[in-house]
């Protein structure tokens, strides 16, 4: 438990500064505060969590919100193709780590230090993630209802930061430039083709080039 505690807690306790952003925008829009660790607690991913305050606010269609969430979560398909849910045994603790694979858990997961990992480390991992989360949000919509806050100007950067520092520690800790540089390009291709279905997009035409990579590798290793 310890070294799920030391590799986890660096990104885990991000999770306090940005589920208080989350909390200051339920807040803002006229929700009350607890609905903060509600999101955090029911979604439970963080940029549809963001999204979903303005969503419900507005009283959007469910259709809507339906597309949105499909739109927006779309990159777990992605995530699940590496994720170690074949070491987490019982069907009841794959469905509570299947349900709680954010992005960061992804990240720490696949790391090589967790390569060994098994049904218990994965989800205490997960569980201080979702933990973290959802007392981050709840602490944010209290400060909110007591010291109200008229602007908001660059939380909505801050889960594009957390993005950005994931980025850096996977690139740390496997470098590869060739996939940095397919990444880099597949998402510049989706913003310029398709600014409006970017992540789903670039997401897939990341994983195509690396299937294509995949193939031309094992025909030169049979060449």
């Amino acid at each position: 438990m310890r070294r799920v505690l030391a590799l986890s807690a660096p990104i885990g306790m991000a999770f306090i500064p940005l589920g208080m952003a989350l909390g200051f925008l339920v807040v803002h829009a006229g929700l009350d505060w607890w609905w903060a660790p509600v999101f955090a607690a029911v979604i439970y991913a963080g940029s549809l969590e963001f999204l979903m305050v303005h969503l419900a606010a507005t009283a959007a269609p469910v259709a809507g919100v339906a597309l949105t969430t499909f739109v927006v979560n779309s990159r777990h398909v992605f995530y699940a193709l590496s994720f170690p849910l074949q070491r987490v045994k019982g069907v009841a603790a794959k469905l509570y780590s299947t349900y709680t694979l954010s992005d960061e858990a992804y990240a720490v997961g696949v790391s090589p230090a967790a390569a060994t990992w098994t049904t218990r480390p994965i989800l205490f991992m997960q569980l201080c993630f979702h933990l973290l989360w959802v007392t981050g949000a709840g602490l944010g919509g209290l400060v909110g209802e007591a010291l109200p806050i008229e602007r908001l100007e660059g939380l909505d950067f801050a889960l594009t930061a957390l993005f950005i520092v994931l980025a850096i520690d996977a690139y740390r800790q496997r470098p590869d430039r060739l996939t940095a540089v397919v990444a880099a390009l597949c998402a510049v291709a989706a913003w310029l083709l398709f600014p409006g279905q970017m992540l789903v997009c670039a997401f897939a035409g990341f994983a195509a080039a690396l299937m294509l990579r995949l193939w031309v590798q094992r025909r030169a290793e049979h060449a």
